[in-house]
């Protein structure tokens, strides 16, 4: 059985917390020393987080081992908070303070009115409280209307009024965030967006370790590790970081989206709301691919500003309402099992259009339009990748001599294969391409939607309208023949 937990100063003193090194300790050391033992055991740093291990997350090592305040810099949906929030995991399980203390004053050094008056009158029987390492980070979303008060304290009348006091004393201070963060980490997001004022505000904090408040003629020696986070596009958009706060944040790590197309696809699986209960989930690898792939083309599409970015969120949202229309079709249809094909992408345009920041041009098209390529181009590059140099002419032929095919959408897998055979050596090519290996019909049709999107996108045969194909060139005389299905 573990020690029980010291309840009074005298207890904590003789405990293993009343060390000298542990009193001695800042939160920064607490960090540092943690995050060693991390090392040293081999563990993830920041579990969940995934396509920063040779990037991202050595520097951020590199900065909390300096002991750096630091700021990650990057575009939205970059994994920015979630990064922050997990450096509560490197401080320690729990920590003694002085009970009642709004600052998580140290038993041994308290740095408020009430933690020195509680010691000299209670000694070695002040009473301790514990709190836990998640209460010990505290962030704040920066905004213009933010002020002083908020961040560092102000004058509370009413405190003064109920205690009796006058307004000079002390005791009449309301904390702000950044001082009740004392011996944790305080932590702001979208720095820019803070007002210049505020900003400086900061400066004692990060080099010489104080704050003080208002009028009264008193410094708080805080002990706070700070992090912050920032929209490179911010600093033009709708603020900036004033250069002198700047200079004194010790590091400035950049986040980037996932570099190759195995990450981004890892970040989706794990963070979409896929997995709901109910009818099982079969997820063909090639949807996945192609929704991802929706992400990487928006990327580098010209009519999509390339400042504001194009979040991971994207193909995240793209999937789950996917997976949302393949599950109606499933229960419209009384299928078993839910299998999200390629048309129901085109259904998860809601989910698209509205995380695009468009250029000028982009304007002029339309973010629907917009989307709706990216989705074509996305599935032809994963039917490219999957079956490029692949035998597709009996298929293209059938439609160069006037076959037409409407695919139903909402139509059950079996009935739809059907239909789906009557395209020479469509259904064949999914068996030769491993697309559908158990011959699973939703599979299958599934498979068949991608090479026929394939086609439309490298312009082999031509998509009329919504899931309408016919032949790329009308006006080559052949027999005239159309399947709906």
């Amino acid at each position: 059985m573990s020690e029980p937990r010291p309840e009074t100063l005298g207890a904590l003193r003789r405990s293993p917390w009343g060390g000298e090194a542990r009193r001695r300790r800042s939160v920064k050391d607490e960090l540092r020393e943690n995050l060693l033992c991390r090392l040293e055991e081999g563990g993830p740093i920041f579990p969940g987080i995934v396509g920063y291990d040779d990037t991202v997350v050595p520097q951020i090592v590199n900065a909390v081992l300096s002991r750096h305040n630091f700021i990650l810099l990057g575009l939205r949906g970059q994994a920015k908070t979630r990064i922050v929030r997990g450096l509560v995991d490197l401080l320690d399980p729990e920590m003694p303070i002085l009970a009642g203390s709004e600052v998580n004053d140290d038993p041994f050094a308290p740095i408020s009115k009430f933690g020195r008056q509680l010691v000299e009158e209670r000694g070695e029987d002040a009473p301790i409280a514990w709190v836990l390492r998640t209460q010990r980070y505290i962030e704040k979303l920066a905004t213009p209307d933010v002020t002083i008060a908020d961040i560092i304290g102000d004058v509370d009348p009413i405190r003064a009024a109920r205690g009796g006091h006058v307004l000079s004393d002390e005791l009449t201070i309301h904390y702000g965030l950044l001082p009740r963060a004392n011996r944790g980490i305080f932590a702001i997001n979208e720095l820019p967006d803070l007002a210049g004022k505020i900003q400086v505000g900061l400066f004692n904090i990060m080099q010489e370790g104080d704050v003080q408040i208002k009028g009264f003629p008193i410094r708080l020696r805080l002990d706070v590790a700070l992090v912050f986070t920032a929209n490179p596009e911010d600093y033009t958009a709708r603020g900036k970081i004033i250069t002198p706060l700047k200079d004194r944040i010790g590091s400035e790590i950049a986040t980037h989206y996932p570099r190759t197309l195995d990450l981004g696809m890892a970040i989706t699986q794990q963070e979409a709301w896929v997995e709901r209960g109910g009818r099982p989930l079969v997820m063909p690898d090639f949807v996945l691919e192609t929704v991802e792939r929706v992400a990487f083309a928006a990327r580098e599409d010209k009519r999509v500003d390339h400042r504001s970015g194009v979040s991971q969120r994207l193909p995240i949202s793209v999937l789950e309402n996917a997976v949302s229309n393949a599950e109606r079709r499933a229960m419209r249809t009384r299928e078993k099992a839910v299998v999200p094909r390629i048309s129901d992408l085109y259904a998860a345009l809601p989910a698209i259009t509205g995380k695009l920041e468009l250029e000028y041009e982009g304007e002029l098209v339309g973010a629907d339009t917009i989307a709706r390529d990216l989705i074509r181009r996305a599935a032809g590059d994963t039917f490219e990748e999957r079956a490029g140099g692949s035998n597709v002419d009996d298929i293209v032929q059938w439609f160069d001599e006037g076959g037409a095919l409407k695919v139903a959408l909402d139509e059950r897998s079996d009935t739809l294969l059907k239909g789906l055979g009557v395209v020479p050596g469509l259904v064949d090519l999914v068996g030769t391409l491993g697309l559908a290996p158990r011959r699973d019909p939703a599979v299958t049709v599934a498979a068949c939607e991608l090479i026929l999107e394939g086609l439309a996108a490298a312009r082999r045969i031509s998509r009329v309208d919504e899931f309408s194909y016919a032949r790329i060139r009308p006006e080559r005389p052949g027999p005239p023949h159309s399947k709906t299905v």
